[in-house]
C-alpha cells in the first residue's frame, strides 16, 4: 500500500529513496517493492525492446504536467533534453507487484493516455498475462503478442524468462 506525504515539486525532485515515488499534485506515492518475477520480466521487456532498435528505460520519470510525475516500470522514448521526458513518450509499461491492482495500472495508463501516450501494456509476471491499452480503444486481454505501432514481444518468450511456476 502507497504512503501518501506532501511535498513540493522540489522536494520531490530531490528524493533519493527507492523503490521510485510517484508525485501527483502535492502527494508523494510510493511504488510497490518489486519482486524477482517483477525484475525478470523488467529485464526481459527491456532486452526484447532494444533489439528492435529502439531505447526502452527502466524506472524513468516521466515529467506530465508541472505537478505530475509518474514512473513507469519501463517506457520507451525518443531521445530527450533534461534528466525526464517532458513529451509524450511511445510506450509505458507496468509490471504488476503482489500488492499492486489491475484496476489501479490501468486508471495510471489513462493518465498517460491523457498525456498522449499512445500506448500501454500491463504486465503481470505471477498469473503470467498481459494486457495492452491503447488511447484509442479499451484495455485488451493478450494470449499471445504484446503490441505498439511497429514494436511487438512475444508473451511465450517473455514468461520463458520466468522460473517455472509451482
Amino acid at each position: 500500500m502507497s504512503t501518501l506525504v506532501l511535498k513540493s515539486v522540489e522536494d520531490y525532485l530531490r528524493l533519493t529513496e527507492k523503490p521510485n515515488c510517484e508525485y501527483r499534485d502535492g502527494k508523494v506515492a510510493s511504488k510497490a517493492r518489486p519482486t524477482k518475477l517483477h525484475a525478470l520480466i523488467q529485464f526481459a521487456l527491456l532486452m526484447r525492446l532494444q533489439r528492435q532498435g529502439v531505447q526502452p528505460y527502466p524506472e524513468l520519470t516521466l515529467r506530465l504536467s508541472p505537478t505530475k510525475y509518474l514512473v513507469p516500470d519501463v517506457s520507451v522514448a525518443d531521445d530527450f533534453e533534461g534528466p525526464y521526458p517532458t513529451e509524450p513518450v511511445l510506450l509505458c509499461c507496468e509490471i504488476l507487484s503482489p500488492e499492486d491492482r489491475l484496476g489501479a495500472m490501468l486508471g495510471k495508463c489513462e493518465e498517460y493516455h491523457a498525456w498522449a501516450v499512445p500506448h500501454c501494456w500491463v504486465i503481470d509476471p505471477v498469473k503470467r498475462s498481459a494486457w495492452e491499452y491503447h488511447s484509442s480503444g479499451e484495455p485488451t486481454r493478450v494470449s499471445n503478442l504484446l503490441q505498439a505501432g511497429t514494436l511487438s514481444v512475444s508473451l511465450d518468450e517473455l514468461f520463458a524468462s520466468l522460473p517455472p511456476q509451482a
